[in-house]
């Protein structure tokens, strides 16, 4: 949609009517009601102009929910931004971060739909919000308006490498702080060169290196080798999956590399001063531990395998195991029951003798398809069990773990 038309939408929606219209649409959601006679119903109560970006506006509300919480029901949202907004309390313990030495500026260069504007606001800075597109600008002002924050926030157009490339002294516009997030998708596509990111790998690396206050949102599988001298890398899953990756500045930095794992609302923080360098790797034993993603993208399975007292079933895997169970957020853990080298046939018939009808499968360091070998090793039983499909001492293997039933 032109960028004109969504700033007409976009104001359409803040009148009173277009509250009503949104709010109404947001209960016929509620109430099961699918689009076409959802909006049939809009047209007719609210009138065509306002139906369908009222009922477009609801709908993002609704799937924004799970992720945005309580401010995603007054946010105003498209579904670029959607795609692009952070959890609220990662953008606050980030802000947090940031200024935790007082700074009471900050710029969010290439703010979006404003998550981390709103973030640093609610943290007690000054925002400068940059963009150069106009829908992102309008979305910052009306959201820092919404979630009232907008006293401490200031919207302007400008070129975010053009400010980056004017930064001197420790800070950029005039901000003792800044919070960037390039771009990495474009036309539907993931932009996987960190050259080809809007702004490009050249604006991140001249941010971190002229503005020690800085934190950068990078993609998960950055090459280490990019991260700058003295900047922290830091991975951040949530329920098991990585949401983001950050490159703290110079003046932010406390490690070399950090793993963050969130569970159940509370942030686990795993961090070495250097390369810990790689875990022994040892037989399997009674437990089977799976890294979390954050730890293992980080560097920091080692340090993980130490703290359990586990060892790597193969070098270039990463999979640990020990005697005993785990209670630990840097792993899962599964109790292994059967050992033996990966044959489907041989291993549907362990199965059928245990009693196994239904399995969930995992791999790693395998070309199995784990739906299609879930197929193939379904059976009668009752019982469950967890297959995993890896490489013990460079050899295939089949670990039959957590057989119940």
């Amino acid at each position: 949609m032109p960028d004109d038309a969504v700033l007409t939408h976009l104001r359409l929606l803040r009148t009173p009517e277009g509250t009503a219209a949104t709010a109404r649409a947001a209960a016929l959601l509620a109430e099961g009601a699918d689009v076409l006679a959802g909006v049939a119903r809009l047209r007719a109560e609210v009138g065509p102009e306002l139906a369908g970006p009222a009922w477009e506006l609801a709908r993002l509300r609704a799937r924004a929910r799970p992720v945005l919480g309580a401010d995603a029901d007054v946010l105003f949202l498209t579904a670029d931004t959607l795609e692009q907004a952070g959890r609220p309390e990662l953008a606050a313990r980030r802000a947090a971060r940031l200024l935790a030495d007082g700074t009471d500026s900050a710029a969010d260069l290439g703010c979006a739909s404003g998550t981390d504007t709103i973030a640093l606001a609610r943290a007690g800075a000054r925002v400068l919000a940059v963009d150069r597109d106009p829908v992102a600008r309008e979305l910052t002002a009306v959201n820092a308006a919404a979630l009232g924050v907008d006293d401490d926030v200031w919207v302007l157009a400008g070129d975010v490498v053009e400010l980056v490339d004017a930064a001197g002294g420790g800070e950029v516009a005039g901000c003792g702080a800044a919070v960037l997030d390039p771009a990495r998708r474009a036309d539907g596509r993931r932009r996987l060169h960190p050259d080809s990111w809007s702004p490009p790998w050249s604006t991140v690396a001249t941010l971190l290196d002229r503005v020690p206050r800085a934190v950068v949102k990078v993609a998960p599988g950055l090459d280490h080798e990019r991260v700058p001298a003295g900047v922290e890398a830091e991975w951040v899953s949530v329920r098991g999956s990585i949401v983001e990756a950050l490159l703290w500045g110079t003046g932010v930095s406390a490690a070399w590399r950090r793993a963050t794992v969130v569970r159940r609302g509370v942030a686990h923080e795993l961090t070495a001063d250097a390369d810990p360098g790689p875990a022994d790797a040892g037989p399997v034993r009674g437990w089977l531990h799976e890294p979390d993603p954050a730890v293992i993208r980080s560097g920091l399975v080692s340090l993980a395998a130490t703290e359990l007292g586990a060892t790597l079933v193969d070098p270039t895997i990463a999979y640990l195991t020990s005697d005993a169970a785990a209670d630990s957020p840097w792993v899962s853990s599964h109790r292994v029951d059967e050992v033996l080298p990966f044959n489907l046939k041989r291993l549907r018939a362990l199965l059928r003798a245990r009693g196994v009808g239904r399995v969930v499968v995992k791999k790693r360091g395998s070309a199995v398809e784990p739906e299609t070998l879930g197929r193939q090793l379904r059976g009668p039983g009752a019982g469950t069990a967890t297959v995993v499909v890896t490489r013990v001492a460079g050899a295939p293997t089949a670990l039959v773990c957590d057989v119940a039933g």
